[in-house]
């Protein structure tokens, strides 16, 4: 069953989409207002703001600077196998830190030429800020593409203490 909820934060009104599992639930989005790409809630999906309390309330712990790191279940079978990869090597950029593209795509295996894919699939990431991705910056220090936009992006490195020097 797809569950979803709708969280406040200091980027705006959350959307959280979630799948129950026999532990909870396995979070499959977290979208951005104005995201690229955004979740949309869909017939026969349920509201169920009392599913997704503990990530509620991690999502208010980080937001707060009480929080660096998250603990959450993340749905299975989403994505290609190079995308899973590259999502996995965002999960291990350290609270307060930023990678280049470049560096990402070292990690991954895809050096040179696979700096492009590696943009890719950090810009399909479905769950902005649980899963890092505002921590990856340009080779040159500057602010790139993110799917909530810059202005997030820049504010999510703000509350680390990561600002890249634009």
């Amino acid at each position: 069953m797809t569950m979803y909820t709708t969280v406040d934060s200091p980027l705006g009104e959350l959307l959280l989409v979630g799948e129950e599992t026999t532990g909870g639930t396995a979070l499959a989005s977290l979208s951005l207002p104005g995201q690229k790409g955004a979740a949309v809630v869909r017939d026969g999906w349920v509201r169920a703001p009392e599913a997704f309390a503990g990530i509620a309330a991690q999502l208010r712990e980080y937001f707060e600077g009480r929080r660096t790191r998250f603990d959450i279940v993340y749905a299975d079978g989403v994505g290609t196998a190079f995308q899973r990869r590259v999502w996995a090597a965002l999960d291990t950029v350290p609270y307060g830190e930023t990678v280049s593209y470049g560096e990402i795509a070292e990690r991954v295996g895809a050096p040179g030429a696979g700096v492009r894919a590696v943009g890719t699939a950090i810009g399909r990431n479905p769950l902005l800020v649980v899963r890092p991705c505002h921590r990856v910056i340009g080779a040159d220090g500057a602010l790139r593409g993110y799917a909530g936009g810059l202005e997030s992006k820049e504010r999510l490195l703000g509350l680390e203490g990561a600002l890249a020097v634009r």
